[in-house]
């Protein structure tokens, strides 16, 4: 059996205490010893033990004795350590491991701390497991019991923001993309992804959270607010036509209107080149957007 250092003095503290601290660290051990094999299995098996004899020493009541204190502090610092690796390696084993395996590990995750750090990272490839093992349609529930303790989890907000746009649930909708982005603006990029993959996930949530913003926006009539949302939206979204046609489309809309406004000449030809973009996608805004192009063209002809 091998003991840490925090274990061994506690040597001078309760009996139990000492008992604890030696289990503790066994299934400390046993644990990086599953994660440096990346044995899902026996990480599965051993983290729940793990993390429920570190919480059990956390609480362990503060010593009266001036003498046992200090190792009483080493003890509890030590052991959430131990509760940290323990979410790690759920976190770690999972993301390296098949779908089945990696749901089963998150889950576990969520159930030990659901406001772990970890799960800023896991939802991600969470869900994709989900969707590839046939289990999407768990994926909003999960979501929804996931914002509790990640409220500003871009891919729990996206999921959610999704459905409710899906759902013409727009009032709840407009709240969920804004929190996407304003979420996802501040948050750095973890370590462990590459710069790349980071730019094209995180493009995707930010574009999403934007163009979702900006055609909630522009049906409202709220013109300015959906050109700024919508111009944020367009870098991020080029390529998928999907969401750029309608986009160009509402763009022309809302610098048209306030173009007339403010009288504006530059920002109604603005409107034109907007509609112009929209019409050379195929889609069922291109027809429209042509003939508003046009009328655009026509209207700030005979501005001065």
């Amino acid at each position: 059996m091998k003991l840490s250092v925090f274990g061994m003095a506690l040597v001078l503290v309760a009996g139990p205490a000492v008992a604890v601290a030696d289990e503790m660290d066994d299934a400390y051990q046993s644990l990086k010893d599953a994660v440096a094999k990346k044995d899902a299995a026996a990480v599965k098996k051993v983290a729940p033990d793990a993390y429920k004899l570190a919480k059990q020493a956390e609480n362990e009541a503060a010593p009266t004795n001036a003498d046992e204190k200090e190792a009483w502090t080493q003890h509890v610092a030590y052991a959430k350590d131990v509760e940290s690796f323990t979410e790690y390696s759920l976190y770690a084993t999972a993301v390296q491991s098949p779908s089945e395996t990696l749901i089963d590990l998150i889950q576990m995750l969520e159930q030990i701390n659901p406001k772990s750090k970890y799960l800023a990272d896991a939802y991600a490839p969470y869900f994709a497991a989900l969707n590839a093992t046939g289990a999407a349609a768990k994926i909003p529930g999960i979501a929804e019991k996931a914002l509790e303790s990640q409220p500003e989890n871009e891919e729990v907000l996206a999921v959610l923001a999704d459905e409710a746009f899906n759902r013409k649930q727009m009032d709840r909708a407009l709240t969920l993309a804004n929190r996407l982005t304003a979420a996802a603006s501040k948050r750095a990029r973890p370590e462990n992804i590459p710069a790349a993959e980071w730019e094209r996930q995180h493009g995707a949530l930010l574009g999403r959270g934007y163009w979702m913003a900006g055609v909630i926006y522009g049906d409202r009539q709220q013109f300015a607010l959906s050109d700024k949302a919508l111009r944020a939206a367009l870098p991020l979204i080029r390529g998928n036509n999907a969401m750029a046609g309608p986009a160009l489309f509402m763009l022309g809309v809302d610098n048209y209107q306030l173009g007339k406004m403010t009288n504006n000449k530059a920002k109604i030809l603005e409107a034109a080149k907007f509609s112009e973009d929209a019409a050379a996608i195929p889609g069922s805004y291109a027809d429209q957007a042509w003939r508003n192009a046009q009328l655009m063209k026509t209207e700030a002809g005979r501005m001065r």
